[in-house]
């Protein structure tokens, strides 16, 4: 699973396999889950959690998603190099 980001004790990743999907990302503690949170990408620079599959406490996650606000430009390209250019698409 292509790693981005360690952010406090979580990991940001890519599951490889999802490039029919609109650009997100997952989070989970300490290493690559199935069980991970997803959040999904905007177009307009935000995110959407889809689930709290890791049971993230709610102050966690508000910082994990300013987090990915913060680096959503990053995280587009990094979806453009894993799953190909023509791959991205919001969510919204």
């Amino acid at each position: 699973m292509p790693s981005l980001f360690a952010f406090g004790p979580y990991i940001i990743f890519f599951w490889t396999g999802e490039q029919g999907e609109p650009v997100h990302v997952h989070v989970a503690v300490k290493r690559p889950s199935k069980d991970a949170t997803k959040l999904w990408l905007t177009a307009s620079g935000g995110c959407i959690v889809a689930h709290n599959n890791s049971q993230l406490p709610e102050r966690d996650l508000r910082r994990v998603a300013k987090f990915i606000r913060s680096n959503h430009e990053l995280i587009c390209r990094r979806w453009c190099e894993t799953f190909g250019e023509d791959s991205l698409h919001f969510y919204l």
